[in-house]
Order: structure tokens, then C-alpha cells, then sequence
């Protein structure tokens, strides 16, 4: 079985002297518990919010630090008409609407709008 590895900020971190969220990751999050049958394919990394946040460094480099990431497992399928990345032999997708649009191509999940 494949696993994709979703990497989220944690939901209410301390960032410039006050609590905040990440609204992407937000978005993500609600995404799966609409869909909770997701989440189960997944291993999810809570990471810090400050950089440099080394398990992404680690597999996507310096620049490839963003907050939602999904590493997509070798075996896991593209999706037409979704912008997958890759960097240093790992397939990726950056962005909640694009992370939205694979899980739609592959589980059939409605598509953001």
C-alpha cells in the first residue's frame, strides 16, 4: 500500500508574538474531514513554523519549505491536469488547491472552487 506523506503547520502556532493558523493548511484539513477515508492513505507531519523545517529541507531542499507539502510515495499515480513537482527524485504538489485537485482525480472528491 502506498503512502503519501502530507505536511501541514500545526492548527494555532505562536508566530509574532500572538497564536495564528495557516489557512491553507486549514483548507486541508477540512478537506479531510470531509473526507476522512483520505487521511487513512496518508502520513501526516505536523511541522514547525519556523524555518528551516528540516524534514522538508531534507527531501526537497532549501527552497521547497512550504506549508501544505504532499509527497506523493513512488508508487502513488499522477493525475491529469494536476502540476506535480519534483525535486531530488520526490514527486510533490505544494499548494492546497492543487493537493485538492490530485485527491479529486484519485478518489473522485468533489474539486475546490
Amino acid at each position: 500500500m502506498t503512502r503519501d506523506t502530507l505536511y501541514l503547520l500545526p492548527p494555532g502556532f505562536f508566530d509574532r508574538g500572538e497564536r495564528q493558523f495557516c489557512p491553507e493548511c486549514a483548507e486541508i484539513s477540512g478537506l479531510l474531514s470531509y473526507y476522512p477515508a483520505i487521511r487513512d492513505t496518508l502520513t501526516v507531519s505536523y511541522q514547525p513554523i519556523a524555518k528551516p523545517r528540516a524534514d522538508l529541507v531534507e527531501r526537497l531542499g532549501e527552497k521547497n519549505q512550504n506549508c501544505p507539502t504532499l509527497i506523493l510515495d513512488p508508487d502513488s499515480p499522477g493525475a491529469d491536469g494536476v502540476n506535480i513537482m519534483t525535486m531530488r527524485g520526490e514527486r510533490f504538489l505544494n499548494n492546497a488547491r492543487d493537493i485538492a485537485r490530485y485527491w479529486a482525480a484519485l478518489y473522485g472528491t468533489a474539486l475546490p472552487r
